[in-house]
């Protein structure tokens, strides 16, 4: 359909120079430094400041009178004329981009005559420029100024300022139309009518960037392309690319002989220039064979951006001959089609409102359903108003807080198991295919039950499923989209060429459901989110007992003439605030005091019931009788076998007794724990030696405990913390004990509560990926 050349991005391995193009390998060609430019103008790179001419094209004498070679190496006054590079300058020398600018008007003295010219400026930036040794260049970007001469054939139908006058009438018309077709129609019309093009076609882009001729305005002789479809390998992603920066592209004559650049390397670089932004710019041989067996001899095309992103183009093509419309023209046209893209822009988003208002009617109104807890949620969000009124569909189930129910056509329960399952296993909080055949073809969902599919992955195994059936579509291309190529003998070689038939060729689509877009996905999105605040908001009761017990359980420590203690507790950033971690410290009939850190498996509210159970008997088969951290450990995990907790843990038992001169004796053990970190009264941290390794709780009642002993110096702070303090997703154990144990080193001195928020703020600045427990103890010197 369109221009075949356009820059790609940074890993394309681009073909080598001079190795020959065919469709096997168009998508590497380099055709954003192709080394030459359209003869109906001519190319100038100029350095600046000193505005010293460094390459050009070969045909420069036929407008200038100077010889190309001729031109290298001197002032561009020499090369064009004084008062024309002038006015060059001033031009390249104002703020802002050159582009908005363009053209420069000027007069060429060729041989005495003088011929009106347009000078269009761009700035070149050298990448892989070099310094006076040879060596990359790291300093301020180096540019080129590019300075294309066009002769301004015929009169100018009005100044470059004037644009807007000339589609004045036009845009008013795009401003009054009521409808995307209306939009496209008026387009194509105005385009053809200012440019003279034959045929002038609106070409949109669909997801695949498969196009489609949506609008036309041609000759009364010429057949219609009007709703043809064109595969999205006529117009590379390279080439996309391109069209998102240059707006305009035109080839007066497919026929032309290109003519080079001089030098083919850039002198600073050594490379070929690049020219993205460069009207001349030749075009893809390619490209050019494809116009040529669509029998078209010139061509134009104006891209329609939306966000910066390409959608669609206007593409004009001419058959009777050459074409060339005058650059003020050209500039016009490009101003329709911007105008376009800001009306499409428009129009999409006024569409997309009002179904936005529609889904958040059907939102709140569903919302407002959800708070009667008395109603199970899925009968809830399928009664009248429902799920379907959100996203239409030909049937939708949903399981949640253990109901299940549907609307519509219902699936069998193990199709809706299979396809649930392949969803989760995705990980993605929104899972569509319109084609599950094709992308879950294991599954062995048959045709006529479910063609596309939309799931909503909830916690806990709940979920929302809509699905559709197969909707067979017919498309009519230009030409067959799957023989794209023929077969071309050159003398002993072969190759592929584009494809010669263009006509019209229908293609029946099947084993495809009506697609998921984009706005849809996003609106299911939204009720995902209000899914998951009534899930939260019907368990809150739970949760808040489950909050209410465990701050209750997590109190602060009794005092103690001869120690400090610091306790604190930080959830998790998530949405349930409990969880399995906890800590504990009291004091024992002979003075000692028992401390405690444990973390049960899991964070929710059966973990922090199962903490609960766990501290309670802990702490009545520590009290009292003098049992070491070790054989209160073992008595413990025999009781959660004996009672059928079924619970997992990690749990450290220190107990802390006087030993004489202010010191004090530490003995514990721990059961898969963490091991205690202690600050000596000089400030150095160090790791108490332990055994980690032992089994944490649950796993085998008959496990072996063991006790480690350590005095502790008066002055000395003893910290105990859970897992969630200093290992991280990306980090190691011996890094998060690296880290405290600087954070400990800068405290000396401190009170433990300060010690313990200090941690805190180091450690976990950003809240905690995982729950945080921690004790710290200080000896009173």
């Amino acid at each position: 359909m369109t221009d075949v050349d356009a820059t790609s991005g940074p890993d394309v391995a681009w073909l080598a120079p001079g190795e020959p193009v065919d469709l096997e390998n168009c998508a590497r060609e380099p055709i954003h430094v192709p080394g030459s430019v359209q003869p109906r103008g001519v190319l100038l790179a100029v350095s600046e400041p000193d505005l010293v001419v460094v390459q050009a094209s070969e045909n420069l004498a036929g407008l200038t009178g100077v010889v190309w070679s001729d031109a290298l190496g001197r002032p561009l006054a020499d090369v064009i004329g004084v008062a024309p590079a002038e006015a060059v300058v001033r031009s390249a020398s104002a703020f802002g981009d050159l582009r908005e600018r363009n053209p420069v008007e000027v007069t060429l003295d060729v041989d005495g005559d003088p011929v009106p010219t347009d000078a269009i400026l761009h700035r070149a930036v050298l990448t892989g420029a070099r310094d006076g040794h040879g060596q990359p260049d790291d300093g301020e970007p180096v540019t080129n100024l590019v300075v294309e001469l066009e002769p301004a054939r015929g009169p100018r139908p009005f100044s470059f300022p004037n644009t807007y006058q000339a589609v004045r009438g036009t845009v008013a018309a795009l401003n009054r139309a009521a409808t995307l077709q209306e939009l496209y129609d008026t387009t194509a019309q105005a385009v053809r009518d200012l440019t003279g093009f034959d045929r002038v076609m609106v070409y949109r882009y669909d997801a695949d960037y498969n196009g489609e001729v949506v609008a036309e305005a041609k000759a009364a002789h010429l057949n219609s392309f009007l709703g043809l479809h064109y595969p999205a390998s006529d117009i590379p992603a390279q080439a996309r690319a391109l069209y998102e920066k240059n707006w305009l592209r035109l080839i007066s004559d497919v026929d032309y002989e290109p003519s080079r650049i001089q030098p083919v390397a850039h002198p600073v670089t050594g490379q070929p220039l690049d020219l993205t932004y460069s009207t001349l710019r030749s075009v893809s041989p390619i490209h050019v064979e494809y116009l040529q067996n669509m029998g078209v001899r010139a061509s134009m095309s104006i891209s329609l951006l939306r966000e910066d992103r390409l959608w669609g183009l206007i593409a004009c093509h001419h058959y009777s001959g050459p074409h060339q419309p005058p650059f003020a023209t050209r500039a016009a046209a490009e101003f329709l089609g911007s105008t376009l893209s800001l009306r499409l822009v428009d129009r999409t988003a006024e569409d997309e409102v009002h179904r936005a208002l529609q889904v958040r009617s059907t939102l709140a109104w569903l919302t407002a359903a959800t708070l009667d807890e008395d109603r199970p949620l899925a009968d809830a969000l399928l009664g009248g108003t429902s799920l379907l009124d959100v996203l239409p569909a030909d049937g939708v189930t949903a399981t949640l807080q253990g109901s299940s129910g549907s609307k519509g056509e219902a699936l069998p329960a193990d199709v809706v198991e299979r396809v649930v399952a392949w969803a989760a296993a995705r990980g993605d909080d929104v899972v569509a295919t319109d084609a599950l055949q094709q992308d879950a073809p294991h599954l062995g969902v048959p045709l006529d039950v479910a063609c596309g599919v939309l799931v909503l992955p909830l916690p806990d195994g709940q979920y929302v499923l809509w699905h559709r059936r197969e909707a067979v579509r017919h498309v009519d291309w230009g030409g067959d989209p799957h023989n794209k190529a023929i077969a071309e003998r050159e003398g002993e070689d072969v190759r592929l060429s584009p494809r010669k038939s263009f006509e019209r060729w229908r293609e029946t689509v099947r084993e495809r459901s009506q697609p998921w877009t984009p706005q849809e996905r996003g609106e299911v999105l939204q009720l995902r989110g209000n899914l998951l605040e009534a899930l939260y908001a019907r368990s809150r009761s739970i949760v808040r007992a489950a909050e209410t017990l465990q701050r209750s359980l997590l109190s602060e420590p009794p005092s103690s003439d001869g120690l400090e203690v610091a306790v604190r507790y930080v959830p998790a950033t998530r949405e349930a605030q409990v969880g399995g971690d906890w800590y504990d410290v009291f004091c024992q009939p002979d003075g000692a005091t028992m401390l405690v850190i444990g973390d049960v498996v899991g964070h929710d509210v059966q973990a922090a019931a199962c903490m609960a159970q766990l501290r309670g008997l802990l702490r009545g088969i520590a009290f009292g009788d003098g049992e070491s951290p070790a054989r209160v450990l073992t008595r413990l995990d025999a009781a959660i076998d004996g009672l059928g907790l079924g619970a997992m843990a990690t749990v450290l038992v220190a107990h802390l007794s006087p030993a004489g001169d202010g010191r004090a004796r530490l003995r514990w053990s721990s059961a898969g724990h963490l091991p205690p970190v202690v600050t000596g009264p000089d400030g150095t941290a160090r790791l108490l030696a332990g055994e980690r390794a032992e089994l944490l709780l649950g796993v085998r009642p008959e496990a072996v405990r063991t006790d480690v002993e350590e005095l502790l110096a008066p002055g000395s702070t003893l910290l105990l913390y859970t897992d969630g303090l200093v290992e991280r997703r990306h980090g190691g154990f011996d890094d998060g004990i690296e880290r405290l144990g600087r954070v400990l080193a800068g405290t000396r001195g401190l009170p433990v509560e300060e010690v313990s928020d200090a941690v805190l703020e180091q450690l976990v600045p950003d809240g905690a990926e995982d729950d945080v427990a921690l004790v710290a103890v200080r000896l009173r010197g």
